[in-house]
């Protein structure tokens, strides 16, 4: 996949009446986005479910599986294509203003990064995963890789020699004790330094400063009804998850609170949530 970043960076900087990068940040991000990708597989289109009957089996705040396969594309009940994700032009503008800025600010930080993880373990510097986003659209969605080159291997290998492993993955496809995080990754997993490269998703309109996780194709199927509400929002770097106790919340939980944010979206909600965000990352126990 070939990327324009730089260039489209920093005309969006123009745009927004901001100074341009230095040499060294459009450098930098020139570099990131020329490196190999890995990239896991996932189905062409998007297949998520409608259905509209919850099974009395299921405790009250569980998340409904999902029982009809159908596609949502072509699904009456999910969000026109005419239609814009909650907060329309405005939450756009805060995005574009929002993740412009942070890119000047973090460049040093962005081009430290990519040299230690070449250093300590080689191989991309990037880890590029296939996500869910507003309307059903897949994207590829950035991080900084964490994990060893293998981490598909090992974490079968894993889930078939520890019951307990796999249980837990099961339940909130998480690893406290995750054998695929290399030691680098896990400093940069406490300090959400990782998730930097999703800045540039921001900057291509795949995903907003603030919203619901993005979560991948099976995954959403757990949602059920819930995603719908998904279904009508950009993916966000930070959102109401994130300051609500992140990784202590299991999984039924994090997708209440994805559809609270999304049903009751204000622009002084998300104004609210960024100003909570660093002071919630600073909380390193409660990240993975």
């Amino acid at each position: 996949m070939s990327l324009q970043m730089p260039d489209m960076f920093e005309n969006s900087l123009q745009q927004l009446g901001i100074p341009s990068p230095s040499v060294g940040a459009r450098a930098a991000s020139a570099a990131l986005f020329t490196l190999p990708k890995v990239s896991a597989s996932i189905r062409p289109h998007v297949q998520t479910v409608c259905s509209k009957e919850v099974s009395a089996s299921h405790p009250p705040n569980a998340v409904t599986p999902v029982t009809d396969i159908s596609s949502a594309i072509a699904n009456d009940n999910v969000p026109s294509r005419r239609l814009q994700p909650i907060g329309g032009r405005a939450k756009r503008l805060l995005d574009l203003l929002v993740a412009s800025i942070a890119l000047v600010l973090v460049s040093p930080v962005m081009i430290f990064i990519p040299l230690v993880i070449k250093i300590t373990t080689g191989g991309p510097v990037l880890f590029v995963h296939r996500r869910i986003g507003f309307n059903g659209a897949p994207f590829d969605c950035y991080k900084f890789r964490t994990m060893v080159r293998n981490a598909e291997e090992v974490l079968e290998r894993h889930l078939s020699s520890n019951p307990d492993a796999a249980q837990e993955w099961e339940a909130n496809q998480k690893l406290k004790c995750d054998p695929r995080v290399v030691f680098f990754g896990h400093m940069l997993r406490r300090s959400s330094l990782d998730e930097l490269p999703q800045l540039f998703n921001i900057m291509r309109g795949d995903m907003s400063c603030v919203g619901p996780r993005p979560v991948v194709a099976d995954e959403l199927e757990r949602y059920g009804t819930a995603s719908l509400d998904y279904l009508k929002a950009r993916p966000g770097l930070t959102g109401l998850w994130q300051v609500s106790g992140r990784n202590l919340a299991e999984y039924s939980s994090r997708v209440s609170i994805d559809t609270q944010y999304i049903q009751t979206w204000s622009f002084a909600r998300d104004l609210k949530i960024l100003a909570r965000t660093i002071p919630a990352i600073l909380r390193f126990d409660q990240t993975s």
